[in-house]
Formats: C-alpha cells, sequence, structure tokens
C-alpha cells in the first residue's frame, strides 16, 4: 500500500515537473511582431537594449544588424501536432511579406528579413531545428547605441602625443555610406577643441574598416568617411590646411576580424600626427 501511494506520488510529481518545464520561461514573451508556431513554449529567452547580430546566411554588412536585441528559443510541446521546419520557415516567411518586409535569405528551415516601417528599420532571423522540434528566433530593432563614454580633448592630446595618434569610435555612419550621423556632434567637438588648443597640431584623418565586403569597396568607403570628416571639421572652422584624409579599408586591424567586437573595433576614424 505504501510502496504503491509512492509510486503514485512519484508519477504525479514527474507529471507536474514536465508540465512545469513546458510553461514559458520566465520572463520569456513572444515578440510584439511575431506570434508563436501552436503548441510550442518559450525555453530560453535574452533581450539587450543594443547588441549586434551578424547572420550566417546575409553575407557582409547587409547581415551586421545592430540595435535592441530580442532572442527567443521555441520548442515543441509534448503531444503537440508535429509540425516540419519547412512549415516553421513559410509560416513566418509569410508573416514577414504580410508586414512588408524585404526576404534578404531564405531555405527549407531559415528564412533572413528586413523590415521597414515608420521611419524605422528590424531584421528577423528564424531557424528551425530538430526536424521542427525547436526554432530559434532573434529580431533586432535597429537604432543607435547611447554613447555613455566620451572621448574629451585632453585625452585625445595625451594620446597623439604618446603614439602618435588616436582612435575615435564616436563618429558614427549607416552602414556602407559615409554620410556622418547626428549623434557624431560631441566627438567632432572634442576634435575642434583638441585642435583649437594645439595650434601647430595637423592631423591625417584615416577611415578603417573591417574585412566584410570586397577590398574595393571598403577602401573607398574608408576613405569617402576619412573625406566626410574633414569636411565636417572644416565646415566647424578649422582650416582645411591642418587636415589630409586618407582610407586604408581592413589594411590596419586593431582586433581579429573573426568576431563582432573585432569588427567593432576595426571600424573606426583615426587621428595621425602629421608632424
Amino acid at each position: 500500500m505504501t510502496r504503491a501511494f509512492l509510486s503514485a506520488a512519484l508519477v504525479v510529481l514527474v507529471s507536474f515537473s514536465v508540465a512545469q518545464a513546458q510553461e514559458d520561461v520566465e520572463g520569456g514573451k513572444d515578440h510584439p511582431l511575431f506570434s508563436r508556431m501552436p503548441g510550442f513554449y518559450i525555453s530560453e529567452y535574452d533581450q539587450k537594449d543594443f547588441d549586434s547580430f551578424q547572420s550566417g546566411f546575409v553575407e557582409g554588412e547587409a547581415g551586421h544588424w545592430e540595435g535592441k536585441l530580442t532572442d527567443i528559443k521555441y520548442e515543441q510541446k509534448d503531444g503537440a501536432k508535429h509540425v516540419s521546419m519547412v512549415q516553421i520557415e513559410r509560416n513566418y516567411e509569410n508573416a514577414i511579406k504580410k508586414l512588408g518586409g524585404k526576404i534578404l535569405y531564405h531555405d527549407d528551415r531559415v528564412v533572413d528579413a528586413k523590415i521597414e516601417s515608420n521611419g524605422g528599420v528590424t531584421y528577423v532571423e528564424v531557424q528551425a531545428f530538430n526536424d521542427g522540434g525547436t526554432y530559434q528566433m532573434d529580431v533586432v530593432e535597429g537604432k543607435e547605441m547611447e554613447q555613455e563614454v566620451t572621448a574629451d580633448a585632453t585625452a585625445l592630446s595625451q594620446s597623439i602625443a604618446t603614439t602618435g595618434k588616436v582612435a575615435i569610435y564616436g563618429i558614427y555612419f549607416d552602414s556602407g555610406k559615409s554620410e556622418i550621423k547626428s549623434e557624431s556632434g560631441p566627438a567632432l567637438d572634442e576634435i575642434i577643441k583638441l585642435l583649437n588648443q594645439n595650434p601647430g597640431l595637423n592631423l591625417y584623418v584615416v577611415g578603417h574598416t573591417d574585412n566584410d565586403g570586397t577590398l574595393e569597396v571598403n577602401l573607398k568607403l574608408s576613405s569617402d568617411r576619412a573625406d566626410a570628416v574633414v569636411k565636417a571639421l572644416v565646415a566647424r572652422g578649422i582650416n582645411t590646411s591642418r587636415l589630409k584624409s586618407s582610407g586604408v579599408g581592413p589594411y590596419c586591424p586593431v582586433a581579429p576580424n573573426s568576431t563582432e567586437e573585432g569588427k567593432a573595433k576595426n571600424r573606426r576614424v583615426e587621428l595621425v600626427q602629421q608632424n
């Protein structure tokens, strides 16, 4: 009697544990743009206010997305109707198209897309695994990082005095473009202070990229970005004779291009002392 009772209790506890395990993880929720496949629960959930994501299927900068990142893993509940990987991919592909999105890549288990709406851009990647038993969704709501660390003119001057150059990471451009974004104002202001405080200082403004894309495109992009910085400084009152621009593309990395963190460090503008 006691043994039978304990066995029954164990069955109840195991069943309860399995049921509990198939509930959404604490804090997990669907992204506002997309519902989930029926019969699935959220087993893992993570959201970062700002991060980078590199698609494994869209090459170059077109597959490098930055902004608010939501990462959701869905698993099928026990007893739910089986769905195939193709079924998952097609469902999300059709949902993206209904939102007016552009499909960047798709096959029988993966879809990558770009959705532009109300002046903003959102990227999404959905990958199905385990014969349709699980799938992963990554959604990146494109935005610039809120800059919390700024370089000041004194720090710039000290770096140039010590090494003859300084890397600037507060000058922002859209992917593949050379127009300086408005968020770059504080960094440009500090460069102006540096030059005004050191009237004998002349600078090479050198653009750098990561190694995504072709060498020819990166060389031109880095040159165009460096030239845009020079023009912005001249427009703020710096004599054009004190500045010369150049671009070296991916030739002078400061970190490996094998990671997103490394690529971010390699995308920069450097100020190099001329004399």
